[in-house]
């Protein structure tokens, strides 16, 4: 085993996830939304509540009230709540973990996680959200990632150290609580300026954890890969790429 083995990767895992805990603001205006087909995909007939754990600013939040969904959004960050409840007034913040969401049991029929399982112990986080869940309720997890089929989006994904960008064949690991896991993709294209592109790299953990030195030198390596090495104009609109994956699993 690898000195620190899983302990090690835990606490990493730990400390980029607490660089999300401010710049809510900055999150809700940068960050891309979901495509509406993932969300369709993942609300079971005849729902009426939903949870979304980890559901930052509500940018998946939004897509299940949109739906007529009584939507409770839990998350650890209050700055990021802040900014949720004023996006989506209606919508029940709570502060809360997807392992300690606080919230009542048998309470709902559909439970998301949207970019932010690979912040969760999956082990306690699928019993927590077990227990929440109402008999066959659904356990739907989603992310957006930049789609690195594409060559240049791949270059651009390795500068940005977009670390969210999941190797072919990536199933995200449930509990035995949840059985029948199956999976939706979604591609699209979100347009955005190179300086969109900049203030998105901005929001991700990497750059949040780095020191100035180093997020010095990704917005310089992304200054010279945009406008001298692929020739972008700055008022330029580009069409970024995304995948949109996401997954189901009933309650057993």
């Amino acid at each position: 085993m690898a000195r620190g083995g899983p302990k090690l990767h835990q606490e990493r895992r730990q400390e980029l996830g607490q660089s999300f805990r401010d710049g809510g603001e900055h999150y809700e205006r940068v960050r891309p939304g979901y495509p509406g087909d993932s969300a369709d995909w993942l609300i079971p007939a005849g729902a009426k509540d939903a949870a979304d754990l980890g559901a930052g600013t509500g940018k998946f939040t939004a897509l299940l009230a949109g739906r007529g969904l009584h939507a409770v959004a839990v998350d650890p960050s209050t700055d990021m709540l802040e900014q949720l409840r004023r996006t989506l007034p209606d919508v029940t913040a709570v502060e809360g973990t997807a392992e300690h969401t606080g919230l009542p049991a048998g309470a709902f029929d559909l439970v998301t996680v949207a970019q932010a399982w690979h912040w969760c112990d999956p082990v306690l986080a699928s019993s927590e959200i077990a227990r929440i869940l109402r008999p066959h309720g659904v356990l739907g997890l989603v992310w957006n990632q930049l789609d690195t089929s594409v060559p240049w989006v791949h270059r651009l994904s390795r500068i940005m150290h977009a670390g969210d960008v999941h190797k072919p064949h990536f199933t995200p690991p449930v509990g035995p609580e949840f059985a029948g896991l199956e999976s939706h993709l979604t591609r699209w294209e979100d347009p955005v300026r190179t300086a969109d592109i900049m203030e998105l790299t901005k929001s991700r953990s990497y750059y949040l954890a780095a020191g100035e030195a180093t997020r010095a030198k990704v917005l310089g390596n992304l200054d010279w890969y945009l406008h001298e090495h692929l020739g972008h104009d700055p008022r330029e609109l580009l069409p970024l790429p995304y995948l949109t994956q996401s997954w189901r699993a009933v309650r057993a």
